[in-house]
């Protein structure tokens, strides 16, 4: 009966912590109890106390702890009751004899390993790497994409909208309808009519907690294993993740200055694609593609998700029809979210369902989460009704492009000719090109950028890691730079800090 005869699990001194009630009105002893309880656990776990063998006295512990023999009391009490400790009538109190051991705690295993107990989806969920993007807060510049500026935030606009929905009287307290508020819903079919030439009806539309939401529902519902998706590469890669967790077979598909390259599209059950503006590299999906496209899907039978995830920034192109709105044959999925109009922390988005399907992606966000909570989705219908959304859409339209303008400006006055921009038209983010620097310093520039205070994210991660692996890789370095969360000075600053930083790696690549 060694050290290692029994191991506590310490978890189970979370529970017994907040056990003593009948003390609540005396906290000093209640805590002076759980510390006892704790200190017996520990001499039972490394063997000083073995099976069977006497614990100290109520009288001689309180003396030993300076505390009443009523805490001490409570303490083995506790423990008895959880079943470490004996107690009989007219006998000294004892560590419990019918303890068996625990099982030796399992070797440490990294994310990617084989999780036992985990369904096949599970496992697949239990590949995916997590990226550690370390502190963010200690940057002194970030272009993160995907971040947009809390100054932006229509506060008091807001405040009095969800204010409005917190006060209205109802006579209960109810779970919604799974596809979202009526009203929600309404307002949207107007807003999109206006903003995007989109014809639906309200019965059309699912409310839904973000677009990363929303392709999970159309993953669960249109995808069995081993069926085919085709996506845009590089693209989002929680998206590909979402497909693969399903079983899915993604299929790349390259893109170029006009999007999603069309031409010889294998047969596929679901395409995937941003025509609006491609995640990343910015490209507006000319209209002969989206035509082409639609005639795939109507041909083969499958569906397309259309993720306009920030199709309302256009800067330098004429507003763009949605896909949706050339879709006579129902096969289009239109995916909208305010994420990069209000908060991508309000986690509210939309999907827009051709008629057949709505019925049966109700029932699928009602099994997945019952509905999408209810002030926001008043409140947001309160905004777009009043117009002071589509006032917010313009307001902020107008100071991202002067964000966009100066970080223009900012690289073409820092770098000339050694970078080339892209994806410039529309959206909240830019790629850059640095052409002084080769691909295979790029892990060592995010580096020194992160040291430096200067957030920087590359674009390689973006590209299907399968087809990274054999075919042809950018011969520079190429980031995905947003500047929707920064101010103009901050964006000058990053540019000039981006400058020092190329310098410096540059120099370390060639000792």
């Amino acid at each position: 009966m060694g050290r290692n005869w029994f191991t506590i699990n310490i978890q189970f001194s979370t529970f017994w912590l907040g056990q003593f009630s009948d003390m609540s009105e005396h906290p000093l002893p209640a805590r002076l109890a759980s510390r006892i309880c704790q200190s017996i656990l520990d001499r039972i776990a490394s063997g000083d106390l073995a099976p069977g063998a006497r614990v100290p006295s109520t009288r001689a512990l309180a003396a030993e702890w300076g505390a009443s023999r009523t805490t001490v009391t409570a303490a083995y009490d506790q423990l008895i009751a959880e079943g470490y400790l004996e107690a009989r009538q007219g006998a000294a109190t004892r560590v419990a004899l019918l303890l068996s051991p625990l099982p030796p705690r399992p070797p440490h295993r990294s994310h990617a390993e084989h999780v036992g107990g985990l369904s096949a989806y599970g496992q697949r969920v239990a590949a995916f790497a997590i990226p550690v993007e370390g502190d963010r807060e200690a940057l002194a510049v970030d272009f993160r994409y995907g971040d947009i500026a809390g100054a932006d935030f229509p506060r008091l606009a807001w405040k009095r909208a969800i204010t409005a929905a917190l006060l209205r009287k109802r006579p209960s307290l109810r779970y919604g309808e799974p596809c979202g508020s009526p009203r929600l819903r309404v307002a949207l079919q107007g807003y999109l009519w206006r903003a995007r030439a989109m014809r639906c009806e309200p019965d059309q539309i699912v409310i839904i907690n973000g677009s990363q939401q929303g392709i999970d529902l159309c993953a669960r519902l249109l995808l069995d294993p081993a069926d085919g998706v085709l996506m845009e590469d590089p693209g989002y890669g929680l998206a590909r993740q979402v497909f693969q967790a399903a079983g899915a077979d993604v299929i790349p598909i390259p893109v170029d200055e006009e999007g999603l390259k069309t031409d010889g599209l294998p047969p596929a059950r679901l395409a995937y694609t941003t025509p609006s503006h491609q995640f990343p590299l910015g490209a507006v999906m000319s209209a002969v593609r989206r035509r082409d496209l639609l005639v795939w899907a109507e041909r083969s039978g499958g569906y397309v998700i259309e993720d306009d995830y920030d199709g309302e920034y256009r800067f330098d192109v004429s507003p763009i029809p949605a896909l949706q709105v050339l879709d006579d044959a129902r096969r289009v999925i239109y995916l909208g979210t305010v994420s990069k109009i209000l908060s991508p922390e309000l986690r509210l988005g939309y999907l827009v369902v051709p008629e057949a399907m709505a019925p049966v992606f109700a029932r699928a966000k009602r099994l997945m989460d019952r509905h999408t909570p209810g002030p926001e989705q008043e409140a947001l219908a309160d905004l777009i009704e009043s117009g002071a959304y589509e006032r917010h859409v313009r307001r902020i339209r107008r100071r991202n492009g002067e964000r966009r303008a100066a970080l223009l400006a900012a690289l073409t006055d820092t770098f000339g000719n050694d970078v080339t921009i892209i994806g410039a038209a529309a959206g909240l983010h830019v790629v850059v090109w640095l052409n002084m620097v080769p691909r295979t310093l790029e892990e060592m520039l995010i580096a020194e950028a992160r040291s430096a205070g200067l957030g920087i994210y590359p674009i390689g991660p973006l590209f299907d890691p399968a087809v990274a692996a054999t075919a042809p890789k950018p011969a520079v370095a190429g980031l995905v730079m947003g500047y929707a969360s920064l101010d103009e000075e901050a964006i000058r600053r990053g540019v000039r800090l981006l400058k020092q930083v190329v310098a410096d790696v540059r120099a370390a690549g060639t000792r």
